[in-house]
């Protein structure tokens, strides 16, 4: 994405092609192409039964199409639309809130690398190094007042791992890093306990197998939270009237 504004996509990169790729994809409108796999963007009328070659180029130039009004998933990945997203929601004081962030990276002098090479997935492990360097271009301003590159360089390979914990920006959320399950006994509403775990976005989001005894650990201390907070004092049963 460009990151002057965080909306559009830079004009050359692996993600433009895979835009126009889907574009001309649903443009030809191949039945048994749609069958194996359908975008969902039939609601655009994308088919070139219904416009054409004028309409192909159009959307190609991101005049119409899905991709034309900003509304899709990568404008809100970006720092400046997750500043946008989180100017409008807020912290419940009566919801109880627990995360769970990511990262494979870590600090050797200073410099932050991926954490090992064994424990990152190989799609993944260019990308933690990618993230893990990134530098906000000098000549464009930042996307918000104290920005600092290395804010934003531990990652899993998909997400930078401060976007995970909690609410931050353009106002940071009531927190509370957890080390130890006892250091947020007893749990409070209104404040996001998050904890970091050390994995890839593959092996946390996607694929259990891979997690194996780590993955089980996190779910059950995930039930044991909820458990011990979900009882009531007079809990309503199934099928039981309360006399009011």
């Amino acid at each position: 994405m460009q990151p002057e504004d965080g909306r559009s996509l830079k004009p050359i990169c692996l993600l433009q092609l895979c835009r126009i790729g889907v574009i001309i994809y649903d443009w030809f409108d191949i039945p048994c192409l749609k069958n194996f796999y359908n975008f969902g963007f039939d609601h655009f009328n994308m088919s070139w039964k219904k416009m054409g070659i004028c309409g192909l180029i159009d959307c190609l130039l991101g005049n119409r199409g899905p991709f034309a009004s900003g509304d899709w998933i990568l404008p809100d990945l970006t720092i400046q639309g997750s500043l946008r997203l989180n100017s409008n929601i807020r912290t419940f004081p009566d919801t109880y809130y627990f995360s769970y962030a990511t990262k494979r990276t870590r600090k050797i002098m200073g410099i932050t690398v991926p954490s090992g090479i064994l424990g990152i997935h190989p799609l993944l492990f260019i990308r933690v190094l990618q993230m893990s360097q990134w530098r906000h271009p000098p000549d464009i301003m930042p996307p918000y007042k104290g920005y600092r590159d290395e804010d934003w360089w531990d990652n899993d390979g998909a997400l930078n791992t401060i976007s995970m914990t909690h609410p931050r920006f353009p106002v940071e959320h009531p927190s509370h890093f957890v080390v130890q399950d006892s250091d947020c006994q007893p749990l409070l509403p209104g404040i996001w306990y998050y904890k970091i775990v050390e994995g890839d976005h593959i092996l946390f989001i996607i694929n259990r197998e891979r997690a194996g005894t780590q993955f089980d650990l996190i779910y059950d201390s995930i039930f044991e939270r909820c458990r011990k907070h979900a009882f009531r004092k007079n809990p309503t049963l199934p099928n039981h009237q309360v006399d009011h």
